[in-house]
């Protein structure tokens, strides 16, 4: 999308994560080259079916774009492709909305070949759905003397057809892609890997988090979606980490670990995302599912966090990692105000119903990073002796066989 003015739509269904002040939104046209001009919102019981927001409100956001010298809109929710063409023939500019939105920054911030594949099939999944164009003058007519009949092939099947054949031709690359990435998981299996992923709302920080634990160059701002890309890298937790420092939960600390895990810094996720782009990114996606633990990061600074978490645990719910141990990790303790400080950085937080441990961190500053290393040393200290444990009583049950 060039860079240029655009006017921010709104509609409040009554949706209890509805954005009064299009924040996000707003970032979102930044993120992607839109400077936002203006803002307007609304209430609606239900959608209007021919244009979404009703006629009235349509003149309304076309007489203020007209004064700001508007050239776009873009609306916080998913358009359908009637209520889009029906918009931008009454509006008289183009109409885009939520879901473009967030499909364009990613095929900006893509980089690796499965970056690019999967943005593009989620491109082509959305278009699929938008062949909304009729020339007829490119339509090929049934001929043949004395032969009667209507229109042959329209552009519009040409169209759906290229883009299904293209949909399949990029599918089918991804899944080269995945078994290239499974043979990666095995490998790091084989070597006894205990495998950690970053998940999180779209800019609470996992980057920087991620690049101050491992010591990573990892492209780390502060935007939406400055990270696409899954990244792997080793980390090493001191022989001495767990048992330094002192900690409420005794559940979490115990001996020295002394060992290096895998830590994998995945794609954030933002309310609303395109169930095209889940679908898309299950190969990126997939480090979380496989992982066998998730730093659950959390904007602490940011006033809606509980409905961040929400939705994240609504995405890992969707693709499977539901039931994946956690840690939340609330980042940006440096942000916060005096006297919105935590008095205990390490304590626990109610999550879907069960206590999570939690611990706050500056990844910015390095404020609280010792306390989570302990926390991720003692966990992989459990596990192995998890392992041990189920190795000896195997030894031992064989044993028992060859005696009788």
């Amino acid at each position: 999308m060039p860079d240029t003015g655009a006017i921010l739509v709104g509609v409040d269904f009554g949706a209890p994560h509805f954005d009064g002040e299009l924040e996000e939104l707003g970032l979102l046209a930044e993120t992607a080259g839109l400077h936002p001009l203006g803002r307007i919102t609304c209430k609606r019981k239900a959608p209007d079916a021919a244009l979404f927001v009703g006629s009235g409100k349509a003149e309304e956001i076309k007489l203020l774009a007209q004064q700001l010298g508007a050239s776009e809109i873009l609306f916080d929710q998913a358009l359908s492709p009637a209520q889009q063409r029906n918009l931008e023939r009454v509006l008289e500019r183009p109409v885009n909305d939520r879901t473009l939105l967030i499909l364009e920054i990613f095929a900006q911030r893509a980089r690796s070949h499965e970056g690019k594949l999967q943005v593009e099939l989620a491109r082509l999944q959305y278009l699929s759905t938008r062949l909304v164009r009729r020339w007829s003058h490119l339509e090929r007519q049934t001929g043949g003397q004395g032969l009667r009949g209507g229109p042959g092939e329209k552009q519009i099947e040409l169209d759906r057809r290229m883009i299904a054949d293209a949909i399949k031709r990029t599918k089918d690359r991804l899944v080269k892609v995945k078994r290239q990435r499974q043979t990666q998981r095995r490998q790091r299996e084989r070597r006894d890997a205990y495998n950690i992923s970053l998940v999180g709302y779209t800019n609470a920080g996992k980057s920087t988090l991620f690049n101050a634990l491992v010591k990573a160059r990892a492209y780390a701002a502060d935007q939406l979606f400055a990270t696409l890309d899954t990244t792997t890298r080793q980390l090493y937790l001191a022989a001495d980490e767990a048992a330094a420092g002192q900690a409420p939960d005794p559940l979490l600390m115990g001996a020295p670990a002394g060992r290096s895990v895998s830590l994998s810094d995945t794609v954030g996720f933002i309310r609303d995302l395109p169930h095209g782009l889940i679908d898309a990114f299950q190969a990126t996606l997939q480090e979380a599912v496989d992982a066998d633990l998730l730093l659950h990061v959390v904007d602490a600074a940011n006033p809606n966090f509980p409905e961040q978490i929400a939705e994240v645990q609504r995405v890992l719910a969707e693709i499977g990692a539901e039931g994946i141990p956690q840690i939340l990790v609330f980042n940006k303790l440096d942000a916060l105000a005096e006297d919105r400080r935590p008095t205990v950085l390490q304590d626990r937080y109610e999550l879907d119903g069960f206590e999570t441990p939690r611990v706050f961190v500056s990844a910015r500053s390095g404020e609280g990073l010792a306390n989570l290393r302990q926390m991720l040393s003692a966990r992989v200290l459990s596990l192995a002796r998890q392992v041990e444990a189920q190795r000896l009583e195997s030894l031992a049950q064989d044993q028992t066989i060859q005696s009788v």
